[in-house]
């Protein structure tokens, strides 16, 4: 028997996820049995057990958790991959001790990571790598990050800097600011105390930024599209504050902005193979030399997942809450 947290039906992570004791599943050809060792807890997941993910949850005993790190615990007919190797996955329902997941979705991480890089290292750094690959900024050029603080923000600074990219953050609270800045951030904006397009204005000499990925909605999306430059371009790739940004129909014609959805699990599909090629050598080089940080921040036991939850949705967090196994 194994430990594995389901839920029967849509609503508040903390009110309806449980851990709950089941049968270890079986790998079928072309299927491996992974030994998770960590999840991360990503908004992506929460989201989904909300029912406002694109994916939705397949009732009465729904999986969650969309990436994670293990060991290769078992081999379904025709695999390849040797028993005991270290993988990072993703798979619909990672949240458990064992999990089931065909042959070609682990990935094989060096020896030497801990489990709690390797659980991190696929949402957060491919859509990272990703969206900078699409907005195809050059040395010098201006981005916004709206969501300033969370874990992505932080790995598309890293990113950015060592391209010579400015960024600006966006955050509720000014405790983040030193952590953002040792990370090589420009500059920050507290919401609370300015006006998003208004700051960007003046850091940017009356410019406007290049682009910028918005994750939040509502007040700040809206705000986050008047701060683009003429041409300019929105990558939106979250809605944590549940509202829809409104978008000015005047300064999209007469400033040529652009919005796009952007969801990884799309863009994987999509993408040429040099591209992802390129992505995973990048990432997996700076991830392992540890030149591209990831903080965690608290551990939870699968049979703490309520108090886990509430503490990934916690404001202020300066790092990733994961679930150890």
């Amino acid at each position: 028997m194994m430990y594995k947290i389901q839920f029967e039906k849509a609503g508040e992570p903390s009110e309806v996820l449980s851990a709950k004791e089941v049968e270890i599943p079986k790998p079928a050809a072309g299927e491996v049995l992974v030994r998770v060792k960590a999840c991360p807890i990503n908004p992506s997941d929460t989201m989904f057990v909300r029912g406002l993910y694109g994916l939705k949850p397949e009732f009465p005993n729904a999986s969650v958790g969309f990436e994670g790190a293990g060991e290769i615990a078992e081999l379904g007919q025709g695999t390849s991959i040797a028993l005991g190797t270290k993988v990072m996955f993703s798979n619909r329902g990672t949240w458990a001790e064992y999990v089931v997941v065909s042959e070609r979705a682990v990935v094989p991480v060096p020896a030497h990571w801990d489990f709690e890089i390797a659980c991190q290292s696929f949402v957060n750094p491919f859509t990272a790598w990703a969206l900078l690959y699409e907005a195809n900024l050059q040395e010098g050029d201006w981005l916004l990050l709206t969501a300033g603080g969370s874990t992505f923000a932080q790995l598309v600074i890293q990113l950015a800097q060592s391209r010579g990219i400015k960024t600006i953050a966006t955050l509720r609270r000014d405790d983040q600011v030193a952590q953002l800045k040792a990370l090589g951030v420009t500059a920050t904006i507290n919401t609370e105390e300015q006006k998003i397009h208004q700051a960007v204005h003046e850091l940017t000499e009356g410019k406007g930024v290049k682009a910028c990925f918005e994750a939040v909605g509502g007040e700040t999306g809206t705000q986050a599209l008047k701060a683009l430059a003429e041409g300019g371009q929105m990558w939106v790739y979250g809605l944590l504050s549940l509202q829809n940004p409104v978008l000015d129909s005047s300064l999209m014609i007469f400033k040529s902005l652009k919005v796009h959805g952007f969801w990884l699990t799309h863009w994987m599909a999509q993408s040429s193979s040099e591209a992802k090629k390129e992505m995973r050598h990048d990432l997996f080089e700076l991830l392992g030399s540890e030149a591209l940080k990831v903080e965690v921040e608290a551990r939870y036991s699968p049979a703490e997942i309520k108090e886990a939850v509430m503490h990934a949705e916690r404001r202020g967090r300066k790092g990733k809450v994961l679930i150890k196994f």
